[in-house]
This record gives structure tokens, sequence and C-alpha cells, in this order.
């Protein structure tokens, strides 16, 4: 019932900017949270950033602190993520997801949220 369709990726130089969008249609549950996960070649998907839907609490991994902004359009029901200062890890296909009813431990852990996107690819170049 849940589409995401995420964007925004492209090839970008160390130290540029990205700004990814995902809107999302069909939910009709206001309790959501929102979150981006990131899967570089050979590494397990890992949390980037969350947001609740409701409050627009935002949670980031240390990894991107002071980098990216998640931010989200509630008459567009889209969450975004800037991307600043980016840096050659960052390299990785980025999926938004969607999820309910999550509590503050599984926030972060990817098999909790039920929706995905396809995914964006995002290249830093060195």
């Amino acid at each position: 019932q849940v589409q995401l369709e995420e964007s925004g990726g492209g090839l970008v130089q160390a130290g540029g900017s990205l700004r990814l969008s995902c809107p999302a249609s069909g939910r009709t549950s206001s309790n959501y949270a929102m979150g981006w996960f990131r899967q570089a070649p050979g590494k397990e998907r890992e949390f980037v950033s969350a947001i609740r839907w409701s409050s627009g609490y935002t949670y980031y991994a240390d990894s991107v602190k002071g980098r990216f902004t998640i931010s989200k359009d509630n008459a567009k029901n889209t969450v975004y993520l800037q991307m600043n200062s980016l840096k050659p890890e960052d390299t990785a296909v980025y999926f938004c997801a969607a999820g309910t009813r999550l509590i503050l431990s599984t926030l972060k852990v990817w098999t909790s949220y039920d929706h995905w996107g396809q995914g964006t690819q995002v290249t830093v170049s060195s």
C-alpha cells in the first residue's frame, strides 16, 4: 500500500553535496518513521538517518552527523536527505524506507522497516 520513490543520486566530487528526495504515496497511518539506509558493495545495509513523521524528531548515524540533514515536507509527504561534505566512503546505493510503530531501539535497524524504495546510486570521487 506504500510506494516510495527515492531520487537525487549521482556522481559528485569529494566535498560536494547532493540532495535525495523520497516522496511516499498510499499511506493511511500517521504513526510512521521514515529512514535512509545505504549499502556499499560487499557491505551490509547500514543506517544513515531517520525522522519520526509526527514529531519531526531526527536521528543520525555517527558517520554522517554534522554533514547530513534529514527533513520532511508534510504537504508533499516527502522526506529529504541533504548530504554535504561528501566523502568517497559515502559511496553506496541509498534506500528510503518507511515503518510503522517503531520503538526507539529498532529505529536504526533496517529489518524493522516495512516498505522500501528501489534505491538511488550515490558515487563520490576523490
